[in-house]
């Protein structure tokens, strides 16, 4: 795992960016695994600005979002799909009819959801995928005790995650669904590249939790130890209960240059 401190988010979004987008332009019609919630804001506003200047064009590129609610009424604000064409699809020029949502409306969601899975391995599978971390150690809404070998399916939240959901709907907790649909852990883990940003200190613990505990079912962000290439990008308060941020500091100072994004 690559452990990246930076001294705060705007530089995450940026660092971010540049892997994304340097992915991108190897492969025009790349397939890109899209987060939703507020630590990833940062990298598609950095992403945005490259594609202002014309350093990277996302027109041809796939994307697959890694979770949606179930039970918002059709075109709620709240619902993942808007969220995803809001801060996604639009800024960064992406092509709305190559980007999909998993199924939190259909009417068989077992069947939605395989077809899910389906589609992306049509679409030659993900990547780099985009990833947050949860408060409770979760990614995507794959909550504690989630299977490794999870698949997209549905899923019941946590009470800590409706409890930090429930900014996104005016802080109305009975407002914030109690199901969603989400791609699994097994899933996630199968795409070629896993970026994930964390921010604050509010996410502190986890992120100490995921890097350098044990892998856990506990902690399911944990189980990007298991991944080849799997990135972590962090601000100096989200990096703050780590005990070997000095290590972290040197390999990064002494990566070879061609191993370097930014």
């Amino acid at each position: 795992m690559e452990i990246v401190i930076l001294p705060d988010g705007a530089a995450v979004g940026e660092a971010a960016a540049a892997r994304i987008a340097a992915v991108v332009r190897q492969k025009p019609e790349a397939v890109l695994g899209l987060s939703t919630g507020s630590s990833p804001l940062g990298t598609y506003r950095a992403l945005a600005e490259r594609v202002r200047r014309g350093e990277v064009d996302l027109s041809r590129a796939r994307g697959f979002a890694l979770d949606e609610y179930v039970g918002l009424e059709p075109g709620s604000p709240q619902s993942y799909a808007a969220t995803i064409a809001r801060d996604a699809v639009e800024p960064l020029g992406l092509d709305p009819a190559r980007v999909r949502v998993p199924p939190g409306d259909a009417d068989d969601l077992e069947a939605a959801c395989a077809e899910y899975e389906q589609a992306m391995r049509e679409a030659g599978g993900v990547d780099v995928q985009l990833l947050g971390l949860g408060a409770n150690g979760h990614i995507g809404f794959n909550e504690p005790t989630s299977s490794f070998a999870s698949r997209t399916r549905m899923k019941t939240l946590a009470p800590r995650t409706r409890e930090d959901n429930a900014r996104f709907f005016g802080d109305d907790l009975d407002a914030v669904p109690l199901h969603c649909v989400t791609q699994g852990l097994g899933t996630i883990l199968e795409a070629r590249r896993l970026l994930l940003v964390a921010q604050g200190e509010a996410k502190a613990a986890a992120v100490a939790a995921m890097i350098e505990g044990p892998l856990s079912a506990m902690v399911p962000g944990s189980a990007l130890q298991l991944h080849p290439a799997a990135t972590v990008l962090l601000d100096e308060a989200a990096a703050s209960h780590l005990l070997l941020t000095d290590y972290y500091r040197f390999v990064e100072e002494h990566r070879p240059a061609w191993q370097r994004v930014v």
